[in-house]
Order: C-alpha cells, then sequence, then structure tokens
C-alpha cells in the first residue's frame, strides 16, 4: 500500500492537471451543446409559428376550423344541387320550331308549330296558323309524349324533335 500512496504522491500533480483538463474538455463540450440547443429551439420556434405568433397547434386548429367549414359548405351545397337537379328534370329542356306554309296562297313559312317539353315528355305544342287576312294559334297540352288530340305531321315533327332533345340525342 506503501508503494501506491508514494505512486498517487509523486503523480498527483499530473492526475489534478489531467483531470482538470477533462474538467475543461467537458464544461467547452456542454458550452457548444448548450449554444446547438439553443439554435434548434429558435429555428424550432420559427418553424412552428406563423407570421401572427400563433403556434403550431394554433395554425392546426385553424386550419382544421377551416376545414369543417368547408365541410358544412359542401353538405349545404350537395343539398342544393341536389334540389336543382331535381327541379331541372321537370325543366323544359325540348324546344323544336318546325315552319311551314298552311295555304297555298301564303308564303314565306309564316305558319309554325312550336314544341316544349320537358325529359319526361310533359309539355305543350303551340301552333300558328297564318293566311292572309288572320292568323290563329292553337296549344295542346302533352304528357308522357302524348298530346291531348290528333297532331298534324308539321306539331308530331316538331314534338318528336322537341322529345329527342330533352332526352339529350
Amino acid at each position: 500500500m506503501s508503494d501506491l500512496d508514494a505512486l498517487v504522491n509523486d503523480n498527483a500533480a499530473l492526475v489534478v492537471g489531467a483531470l482538470g483538463l477533462v474538467a475543461v474538455g467537458l464544461a467547452a463540450g456542454l458550452a457548444i451543446v448548450a449554444r446547438r440547443a439553443r439554435r434548434l429551439e429558435e429555428r424550432l420556434h420559427a418553424l412552428t409559428r406563423d407570421e401572427d405568433g400563433r403556434s403550431l397547434a394554433g395554425v392546426i386548429d385553424a386550419h382544421l376550423q377551416n376545414v369543417v367549414a368547408v365541410a358544412r359548405r359542401q353538405d349545404v351545397l350537395d343539398a342544393h344541387a341536389a334540389a336543382l337537379d331535381a327541379q331541372a328534370g321537370r325543366a323544359v329542356q325540348g324546344v323544336a320550331l318546325i315552319r311551314f306554309n298552311t295555304f297555298d296562297d301564303t308564303g314565306g313559312n309564316q305558319s309554325f308549330a312550336l314544341a316544349l317539353v320537358d325529359p319526361a315528355g310533359d309539355g305543350v305544342v303551340v301552333t300558328s296558323l297564318h293566311a292572309r287576312n288572320q292568323t290563329r294559334l292553337y296549344a295542346r297540352s302533352v304528357r308522357a309524349g302524348a298530346a291531348e288530340g290528333e297532331l298534324s305531321a308539321a306539331e308530331a315533327e316538331a314534338l318528336d324533335l322537341a322529345a329527342a332533345r330533352a332526352r339529350g340525342r
């Protein structure tokens, strides 16, 4: 044991110096790590804050509220579109006009048959018969593609053409 005491006493200054150097190196390393941690914290803070200073959680919450608001608006628009689709199915979508001469002594195809129908084939056929001294106007309702009375050739042609247009052909 005396050899150990002698070894320590002879090299005490060297051991204390080495321990001091280790302590200084550790302190320098700690200072470097602390400075890097501070820089990383500043960068993280800059990345997780918006221009108004809100945190990332605040920004995400604001975006989530926007998403919820857009989803609600989309539901309203979907319901509105469904209502418009239902109404559009009953709207006049087929229109056809056939012009013709009723009498041999009149020219210019002043008479006409106008058919207005929806996709279900419901609507009206309006006919104007023009003569030299008068013009007569007739209207016939149409249900499911059939008129309430017998149609002339021009009226039937206008109705067929309007029905085809209403069905998208």
